[in-house]
């Protein structure tokens, strides 16, 4: 298994470029289904997720032509309605190629999506069945498996009873070759969600309302395809901004939509990390002298609120900020567990309940080995280990390569002391 090797306690300074949306490119990449026609995707994070997501399309029977950050997809010829259970089992966004081939071919089988731990006992799909029940689809469950038909899938009025980003593209995907108008309502407002449906419209469909809570698709019977632009990603850029403040160093973070964390941003000005920024960067600055961090508390919201995506990384700042700081995690169950991890190098964690951790700080970090149990609490141990004194062991980095293009080549870019034992996605 991979592993990464940090040691601790060096600035860092320079540029680094944000990638392309992962959450962008994982529901961009099934879109193609819906047109015989070809998309050109652009801005492509070379990440291990999307691999997964392109070896889907292939095994469909699509034609793949990738270069490092750009593929060309052709669906015009795809020979079944399956999805293969040895790559769907092993990334959770294999959920979002179901609505799109229910929505062009009336059929789909597939296996639960695999992938992340993060939810108590598995992540529900139930979101998706009642969408797709609601458009008229019949589904049967055998063997933690489901089987998806529609004769015709009509247009109807569905509400989320949750919040939830991948819920609403996919019913919006499904509903765009529907019969008839569709309405969607407490829809997630995700930047994702809105460039996803201004592709679409570009292409012949007719979405209105989109990064709104109201959603409504009039269904037309075909659609075309043409370029797509990955949007930064803004977990990427909260990520290493983050990272900054917690090193106390000072970064220019290129390439990125400091819009799309403003709610961070506004958090860094409360607790004392100074920054600028720009359309398309954002620069942080150390600070100066033995100038503490103030301590702030922090509840995850769906957007425009605090990501639950950033919650590891912010935890981590806190362990470095003046106080106490109550994380309050309200999206996921089990995505607090990591902080065993930051207790073994010395952070001062007091768990209140599987939701809610109050942080102590300042502490002092040390190196540790340690094993990542998810993408985005990979990402914070990496952030720990760069405060930390000594030498870090971080194991199943695969999950960091889910979502992080080749994070310790950009790193040692800055002056980072991390090296990888291995290759770039072995799982």
């Amino acid at each position: 298994m991979s592993k990464f090797i940090i040691q601790g306690g060096k600035k860092l300074s320079g540029e680094i470029q944000v990638r392309g949306a992962k959450n962008a490119a994982l529901k961009i990449i099934p879109a193609a289904i819906l047109s015989k026609e070809a998309i050109t995707i652009n801005n492509l994070p070379n990440i291990e997720d999307v691999d997964k997501a392109l070896e889907l399309i292939k095994d469909l029977g699509g034609e793949v032509i990738r270069d490092k950050n750009s593929v060309k997809i052709v669906m015009g010829k795809i020979n079944k309605t399956q999805l293969n259970p040895e790559l769907a089992n092993k990334f959770r966004a294999s959920i979002m190629f179901v609505g799109p081939l229910l929505a062009r071919f009336g059929e789909v089988n597939f296996p639960h999506p695999g992938g992340c731990v993060i939810g108590a006992g598995g992540r529900s799909i139930d979101l998706f069945l009642e969408g797709f029940k609601c458009l008229g689809a019949e589904i049967k469950e055998e063997n933690n498996s489901y089987k998806i038909k529609a004769k015709k899938l009509v247009g109807c009025n569905y509400f989320f009873t949750t919040i939830s980003v991948t819920g609403t593209e996919a019913i919006l995907m499904t509903s765009v070759l529907a019969e008839g108008t569709t309405v969607l309502k407490n829809c997630a407002v995700e930047p994702e969600i809105k460039v996803l449906a201004d592709y679409l419209n570009e292409q012949g469909a007719k979405i209105t309302g989109a990064g709104t809570s109201t959603i409504i698709i009039e269904g037309v019977k075909s659609i075309g395809a043409g370029n797509f632009e990955i949007i930064p990603d803004r977990i990427e850029t909260g990520s290493f901004a983050i990272m900054a403040a917690a090193t106390n160093s000072e970064l220019l973070i290129s390439k990125c939509n400091p819009d799309h964390i403003e709610v961070l941003l506004s958090i860094f000005n409360k607790i004392g990390v100074k920054f600028e920024r720009g359309k398309d960067y954002l620069k942080i600055f150390s600070r100066e002298g033995n100038q503490l961090l103030k301590s702030h508390g922090i509840k995850t919201h769906e957007y425009p609120g605090f990501p639950t995506d950033l919650q590891s990384p912010y935890t981590v700042l806190m362990t470095q900020a003046a106080g106490s700081s109550l994380i309050h995690e309200t999206i996921y169950d089990r995505r607090l567990l990591y902080v065993d991890m930051l207790l073994q190098m010395g952070a001062d964690v007091i768990m209140c309940d599987p939701h809610r951790v109050v942080i102590n700080g300042p502490t002092r970090l040390y190196g540790k080995k340690l094993t990542s149990p998810d993408l985005r609490a990979g990402i914070a141990l990496i952030i720990a280990a760069l405060i930390a004194e000594g030498k870090t062991e971080i194991d199943n980095i695969y999950q960091i390569d889910r979502g992080y293009e080749n994070i310790d080549e950009r790193l040692r870019l800055l002056g980072a002391d991390i090296k990888r034992i291995g290759t770039l996605f072995n799982n």
